[in-house]
């Protein structure tokens, strides 16, 4: 276990670009605000030796008492700005920004840091449940999640810990509130009729090679986007996870893997290995799966999600999420055998109880199985009827795929999100040369594809108007 730092020793992290950089407070600004300067060096060793050399050279201690008047918004927007930034991951960014300028500071920013009461940050959460929502509120409620209030408060809570150990705080008023409870989001696996149907029906529908590859290795979703060619040794079979796709302010962004734990390699199975290598002729681009409308780009993670809908639904499996195949795959290799510290490797966990954790009704069975087959061995015990004990061959899956029906040029498309909500989409090219598209959403896909149809012919004649005037508005020059 890392050796901590002491409270007001500073702090020493590796930069991106190798060097190791050492930040300390120096003092207080007129507002009471810390005062930060860095070191940097090549080495940790140095880098802290230069650290305690700063420390040793600041002749003004830190107050002993906080500081009155400072404002909570000048305290986080001074803390993320400071501390958080420049140690998160573009995506982990937004999440942040999103949280403290769109929720904290325009409910309690105004408060005084030494006057915020745990009485005011828990009607906050109160007031996020019941109205917190700035966006779709229509089609997802007026409250925030139970997820995201708990984001928010983990946020506020840090922010709020380090003003305690900067001595700008006495005691973190954050410490006592009531949190809604944290729900894990249920986990469904598919069963092995259906890991048959659906890649049946992803041959059909030209994802069979990333779904068998998803199912044979559990990557995430951003992950097997990133994949590269010469990611993959095909005489070994080994499959280096290096990068991930993600989107960013909408732009798709490409970056190291979500931890040093997932960057790693896999072995695939040789059947796999030969469908790539025969996969490989027919791709012209270093992306393994290319974007559809430009070889240069790896392909959009929402696209698979959406694809992957559209497949499970021909194959009548059940709906699922895309991390759910790598749940799939988790619970396929556990059941077969696989050691938990080996699938916490392929996988890409942090730590072996991590994976125990999220699977732990597997090896449960597991353990279950291992206490029949002992009873057996020692006791001559007969297996139990309709255990599931005695393996069995599965047989092959008699399933035929759907062919599919085309929509229409000019009829757009409906695509089901989740549950309870379907997206509407209508992309034509205007008389300026550019496709402008525009969204609808409803609760049903009945309703979805009459609000689609109401659109498109508002669109059209959008359309034609705008080309009647073109046609009489006077010409330049």
């Amino acid at each position: 276990m890392a050796k901590r730092r002491k409270r007001g020793d500073g702090g020493v992290s590796l930069r991106k670009d190798g060097r190791w950089e050492g930040r300390a407070v120096i003092g207080y600004d007129d507002k009471g605000l810390p005062v930060t300067k860095n070191v940097l060096a090549k080495t940790k060793s140095e880098c802290a030796a230069k650290l305690k050399a700063l420390k040793d050279s600041i002749q003004a201690p830190a107050p002993d008492q906080p500081k009155p008047g400072i404002l909570l918004t000048d305290w986080l927007d001074f803390w993320y700005q400071s501390y958080k930034k420049s140690s998160l991951r573009p995506n982990t960014q937004m999440s942040y920004e999103r949280r403290i300028y769109q929720h904290i500071i325009p409910a309690l920013g105004s408060t005084q840091l030494d006057k915020l009461t745990t009485n005011d940050i828990q009607q906050f959460y109160t007031k996020l449940k019941q109205g917190g929502r700035l966006l779709r509120a229509e089609l997802y409620g007026e409250g925030l999640s139970d997820q995201t209030v708990r984001g928010i408060h983990t946020t506020l809570h840090a922010a709020l810990d380090k003003a305690v150990s900067e001595k700008l705080l006495f005691r973190n008023p954050a410490d006592d509130c009531r949190l809604p409870p944290a729900k894990a989001r249920e986990m469904q696996v598919l069963s092995p009729e259906e890991i048959q149907r659906l890649l049946i029906q992803a041959k059909e529908d030209g994802c069979f090679e990333l779904l068998l590859l998803e199912l044979s290795t559990g990557l995430r979703r951003g992950e097997i986007c990133a994949l590269q060619w010469n990611d993959l040794n095909f005489r070994t079979g080994e499959l280096r996870v290096e990068r991930q796709v993600h989107r960013v302010k909408g732009e798709l962004v490409v970056s190291p893997p979500k931890t040093k734990a997932s960057n790693r390699s896999v072995i695939l199975p040789g059947p796999v290995a030969e469908v790539l290598k025969a996969y490989r002729e027919t791709v012209d681009s270093k992306w393994m799966f290319p974007s559809p409308v430009n070889d240069d780009a790896p392909r959009d993670p929402a696209a698979v999600r959406k694809r992957l809908q559209t497949v499970l639904e021909r194959a009548g499996c059940k709906k699922v999420r895309f991390h759910d195949l790598r749940h799939t795959f988790s619970t396929v290799s556990l059941e077969h055998g696989m050691d938990v510290k080996t699938l916490s490797t392929i996988i890409g966990h942090v730590s072996s109880s991590t994976t125990l954790n999220v699977y732990a009704h597997v090896t449960d069975e597991m353990r279950r199985t291992a206490a029949v087959k002992i009873d057996q061995g020692i006791g001559k015990a007969e297996p139990p009827t309709g255990s599931g004990m005695t393996p069995r061959k599965l047989a092959p899956s008699t399933f035929q795929a759907h062919k599919g029906q085309r929509r229409k040029a000019g009829t757009g498309r409906v695509t089901q999100i989740n549950e309870k909500l379907w997206e509407g989409r209508y992309s034509p090219i205007w008389p300026d040369g550019q496709k402008h598209a525009r969204n609808v959403y409803a609760h049903s896909g009945e309703e979805c594809e009459k609000l689609l149809a109401e659109m498109i012919a508002a669109m059209k004649a959008e359309i034609a108007a705008e080309k009647e005037r073109l046609k009489t508005a006077p010409k330049a020059g």
